[in-house]
């Protein structure tokens, strides 16, 4: 579980802002909320409002970016990192990226943090609480060089020749983690700590993802179970009593091989001329309607139940084990009361994974049932300076919101920030 995400010179954030979920002192729906973790109490949610182009996305942006950097290392040191800084100054420009995140792993706590440009992870350093701070290692980069210098904590046992082999794998643009993973030598450290990369951090959730492939693909397998899934979307009022998959071979017509010649690699291509058949599977989702059943393709389904379908195997997941999914928009497509039935159910039945979610759904506010002050967020973009913050409804003081006041009413006046800042109707146009 994440306990603090904090980054800086990253997009649309230019000074440093932190994403926590450590919880506050309230017990308020203590039992949903808090996972406790290696003596941490850990927030399971926190949902991020504001206004468009607010910096919300960038949030979780942010955190992919991590992932993406320590799983999908480059082949090659004259790559560049797909890195994006502050774009609005001259310092921030030609700057440094940082990023630091803390996380709890299997009852361990972590502390992840580089620094990264374009070119470069200029440093990095991976420490572990046991239940003091204690390096695993950190890591500097020559930038004329272009080399890694690695050092390891006293505690953390390498041999001479294994880190002249991870020195070598990590590439100047590489992260250590990246390196490791083409380094033939085992770290128990480094493994969980790439495990968790792996494992529990998922990738963004936009709303044009489509999770059709990955939740389907994910059932087959056997790694979501259809029944869970299933009763999800019963609860959820779908008039769906089953789910069911359906092989079928398509014969590779002419037309077709002309619509797929400039979609498919050469050889994708060559082999469907030789085979002349594609296996397909089709989702059908059967409806229960006065005792008979209906089968419908998911083609022929609303885009809300698509999306709900989408969005049952994300719950599955992690309701079932430690996932941690970012969903940016989560209430697109969704009904306010679905999205709140999710959310619920979500909190209900999860035990230790986490959901961090963007949203413009300012009603939620007014589920006194659902929300702790401790897991909103807001995003701010200064008008004059283009900078993004990111602060908590916990950070305002009882002269802006009491326990009594109503946080949809203070939001909705002003009062907290994180609102569009409107002119009048009136355009000045000349008519033709």
């Amino acid at each position: 579980m994440i306990v603090n995400f904090k980054f800086s010179n990253f997009k649309a954030v230019r000074d440093e802002v932190c994403l926590s979920f450590e919880a506050g002192k309230s017990d308020e729906l203590e039992n949903y909320y808090v996972s406790e973790k290696a003596g941490k109490r850990i927030l399971k949610m926190g949902l991020i409002f504001g206004a468009n182009a607010s910096g919300k996305t960038t949030v979780l942006e942010a955190l992919d970016f991590v992932r993406n950097l320590v799983l999908y290392p480059l082949s090659t040191r004259d790559e560049r990192i797909q890195l994006t800084p502050f774009m609005l100054d001259e310092e921030s420009r030609n700057g440094v990226s940082f990023f630091s995140l803390e996380f709890v792993y299997e009852e361990v706590r972590y502390l992840y943090e580089l620094e990264v440009s374009p070119q470069a992870v200029m440093s990095e350093s991976l420490h572990f609480f046991s239940p003091n701070k204690a390096k695993v290692f950190s890591r500097t980069t020559d930038a004329e060089k272009q080399l890694a210098e690695i050092s390891f904590g006293s505690k953390i046992k390498v041999s001479k020749e294994y880190k002249t082999s991870l020195v070598a794998n990590t590439l100047w643009n590489n992260t250590v983690l990246g390196g490791y993973l083409k380094t033939n030598f085992d770290s128990s450290e480094l493994q969980s700590v790439h495990d968790w990369f792996r494992n529990a951090l998922k990738p963004i959730v936009l709303p044009s993802t489509d999770l059709y492939t990955y939740i389907s693909e994910k059932i087959e397998a056997g790694i979501i179970q259809k029944d869970r899934l299933t009763t999800i979307l019963k609860k959820a009022d779908f008039n769906i009593s089953n789910i069911r998959f359906e092989k079928q071979e398509i014969e590779v017509t002419d037309d077709l091989l002309n619509f797929l010649e400039q979609r498919a690699t050469k050889q994708q291509f060559e082999n469907l001329k030789q085979k002349q058949k594609i296996n397909n599977t089709r989702l059908i989702f059967e409806h229960e309607v006065n005792g008979q059943s209906f089968p419908l393709e998911y083609a022929q389904e609303s885009r809300g139940t698509q999306r709900y379908y989408q969005f049952s195997g994300v719950l599955e997941m992690m309701i079932r084990t430690s996932s941690i999914f970012s969903i940016d928009e989560i209430a697109s497509s969704l009904h306010p009361d679905l999205l709140k039935f999710f959310l619920l159910t979500f909190l209900t039945n999860s035990k230790d994974a986490q959901l961090i979610a963007t949203t413009h759904n300012r009603e939620l506010f007014l589920e006194k049932d659902l929300l702790r002050n401790d897991t909103i967020w807001f995003t701010e973009k200064a008008e004059d300076t283009g900078v993004v913050d990111l602060y908590a409804l916990d950070d305002f003081g009882s002269e802006t919101i009491r326990n009594t006041s109503s946080v949809y009413n203070a939001y909705k006046i002003g009062k907290l920030g994180a609102t569009p800042q409107l002119n009048d109707y009136f355009l000045d146009f000349e008519h033709e």
